[in-house]
């Protein structure tokens, strides 16, 4: 059960608040965004970007990521993780190393019994825009609309907006009427990837 309801012996059953963790990976930038629910309302926690162009060794850039990414799980305990899957593009070795960077952010969330959960590009798109197509501006300014940030507060790396924008697409799945359900450990994870494996 994704929600979490808190009871009283005197009132009715109310929604806690409900924290979400949005990641864009990346190898040379990693955008995040955390957000808290309360009933209907969202509101920005913490966004940001994790520069990694400095770092040479691939190897570092995936430490580099695992540790940010268990710092805001430590800050922020949140419910959820949601990540946004690679995009398939026609060079193999980036997509090995995109799919890396986001195989050490779901070990982070894993590791820690956190539910996770994948979106396409195009779905976190449609999710925020209303378009698949739409550009990371288009989705930056709907993402400040939603959360109500000023235009002047955003980052100018739009990877920042990109996590926040996971973050809300998840939110937006589990308050469908159609959840999408995420991992709720290693065991489930493992167990979904099994017609991924190849000898």
């Amino acid at each position: 059960m994704y929600l979490r309801w808190a009871m009283s012996p005197t009132a009715k059953q109310k929604p806690v608040e409900q924290i979400i963790l949005g990641i864009d990976p990346g190898t040379t930038i990693m955008g995040y965004g955390v957000i808290c629910v309360r009933g209907k309302s969202v509101e920005l926690v913490e966004m940001g970007a994790l520069h990694l162009s400095k770092y040479k060794d691939h190897a570092v850039k995936l430490k580099r990521i695992y540790d940010r990414c268990s710092a805001l799980i430590q800050t922020h305990a949140p419910d959820h993780m949601a990540v946004e899957a690679p995009f398939f593009g026609k060079n193999v070795q980036s997509m090995l190393k995109l799919g890396r960077a986001q195989g050490v952010a779901l070990a982070a969330a894993l590791s820690r019994d956190i539910p996770i959960a994948e979106y396409a590009p195009r779905k976190v798109k449609q999710s925020i825009t209303g378009s698949g197509a739409a550009s990371k501006e288009q989705v930056a300014a709907m993402v400040a609309r939603t959360l109500k940030i000023p235009m002047s507060d955003l980052p100018k790396e739009l990877d920042a907006t990109d996590g926040l924008a996971v973050a809300l697409c998840h939110h937006f799945q589990l308050s469908s009427p159609r959840m999408q359900a995420g991992y709720s450990g290693w065991k489930a994870f493992i167990e979904d990837q099994g017609n991924r494996v190849r000898s």
